[in-house]
């Protein structure tokens, strides 16, 4: 049953795969925007005089919280409900949807609006909330051209990386009958006018949470654009929605983190809005939710936590560089992956999240193994050994397929014996060859030709 659900999205994998990988269209999308991207990186890292140690420091930062996440987690809640918040725990996905629904029902919100934020597509919330009668917005600008087009987000921190300036204007010419012939300035302003009135009907606002600081309670979102500002200022009740891996240990540490995650993400050399929400606004306070939830979500995250030496990957702060330097995520894209994390990242923690390491074994195949993530990970995790890690993994629990274990054991048998290497003719590797390995090499490409064997070679020289 589970070689069966393997193979199914294996194959839905490779489908999508060769289908973004010959989209000449999608291509040429992709690569401008990541021209750009790598463009920027490199001016946003000349801030740091020691990038290097900067990294380093991360890594040691991260790693001493996971090794304590209990009492991080405890001080934090501490710290937080001191102030007049609230903290609810949710063990997956469907506790954290209920626990917002239970909120709104008891508080009759019907309008919510919200910020960009990768655990809400996680959870799965956005539909579930308007599956319960509540009007949810997005309001970032790449997350609510993707939510009014029926899309998914396609990258970590650019949903809409997929879509030219006029796949745009077509969308807003579809929805709200706008020129397609509209700017990008055009369509900013039309949204930003949009927004602003749902922002001043919304009864309720829900943010993600970049950093939870332990030290004092504090949540840290970082922005671009201002709109999760007003998520959290405008409406009475303020939801974060946030993983319990995000803490880091104190506010000094936002001075090495903020950077990391804005010359990483988006090449900048701070983002533009870095805000600090200690709790609902006090007697006398003008701005600010009357009250304010933080919901700490674990879904799959203790289970990843348990998985050594993968933990590892529970330091990462969603920048998204790996996606961005992965070969093959710049051929296939994020959409492909079919998962809410894609790239490096996703392909390493989706099995162990998500509880399904059958269905999504496949992506940690989906590498080169060149090192590139490793390279640019801020966070300084080894994801492309964190690759190898999960492949052993799959292969201890027997995730492998009765062909590949036939044909491991074949190749080990005839690699150790040198009579068995020297029977075979190179017509006959070679037919072996294609009967083995064609369907994966791809119709694309031609399998190597076995001409003499290196005996044969070495015998003659």
């Amino acid at each position: 049953m589970k070689e069966n659900s393997s193979q199914e999205a294996y194959a839905l994998f490779m489908n999508d795969c060769r289908a973004k990988a010959f989209d000449k269209t999608h291509r040429r999308t992709i690569n401008y925007n990541m021209m750009r991207y790598d463009e920027a990186v490199v001016r946003g890292k000349a801030i740091f005089g020691n990038l290097e140690l900067a990294r380093k420091r991360a890594a040691l930062k991260k790693h001493t919280v996971l090794e304590h996440l209990e009492d991080h987690l405890k001080n934090f809640e501490r710290q937080f409900t001191s102030r007049g918040g609230k903290v609810i725990w949710a063990t997956d996905a469907a506790e954290a949807r209920k626990a917002v629904l239970q909120i709104f029902e008891q508080h009759f919100v019907k309008k919510v609006v919200k910020s960009k934020s990768m655990i809400t597509e996680e959870t799965g919330l956005t539909e579930f909330l308007e599956k319960n009668g509540i009007e949810c917005i997005e309001t970032d600008l790449g997350e609510y051209i993707v939510q009014i087009s029926g899309d998914k987000p396609y990258h970590i921190v650019t949903p809409a990386m997929h879509l030219s300036a006029g796949d745009v204007a077509k969308i807003f010419n579809q929805h709200f009958g706008l020129s397609e012939e509209s700017t990008p300035e055009d369509i900013t302003a039309f949204v930003r006018k949009k927004l602003r009135e749902k922002f001043a009907e919304a009864d309720a606002g829900i943010t993600g949470a970049n950093f939870l600081v332990s030290g004092n309670g504090a949540v840290a979102i970082t922005e671009n654009e201002g709109n999760a500002l007003f998520s959290m200022a405008a409406p009475k009740i303020h939801i974060v929605l946030t993983g319990i891996e995000k803490l880091i240990p104190g506010m000094e540490d936002l001075d090495l983190f903020w950077p990391l995650l804005a010359t990483h993400g988006t090449g900048q050399e701070i983002t533009a809005y870095n805000s600090l929400v200690f709790g609902p606004k006090k007697p006398g306070e003008t701005d600010g939710p009357e009250q304010m939830y933080v919901i700490l979500i674990d879904n799959g995250r203790s289970r990843l936590l348990a998985a050594t030496p993968q933990r590892r990957t529970l330091a990462c702060i969603r920048c998204g560089a790996c996606l961005n330097a992965c070969p093959v995520y710049r051929n296939i894209g994020g959409h492909a992956y079919g998962t809410v994390y894609s790239g490096p990242i996703g392909a390493i923690i989706s099995p162990h999240l998500t509880g399904k390491t059958d269905e999504y074994k496949h992506l940690s195949y989906a590498s080169s193994l060149c090192g590139k993530c490793t390279e640019v990970c801020p966070a300084g995790i080894d994801l492309h050994h964190q690759l190898l890690y999960n492949r052993h993994l799959f292969i201890r629990n027997g995730l492998s397929t009765r062909t590949e274990r036939f044909g491991i054991k074949v190749y080990k048998k005839a690699m150790g014996n040198r009579k068995w290497l020297d029977l075979a003719s190179p017509g006959i590797k070679n037919i072996a060859a294609k009967i083995l390995f064609s369907q994966a090499w791809g119709k694309k490409r031609s399998l190597p030709k076995v001409v003499k064997s290196f005996n044969k070679r070495y015998t003659e020289k």
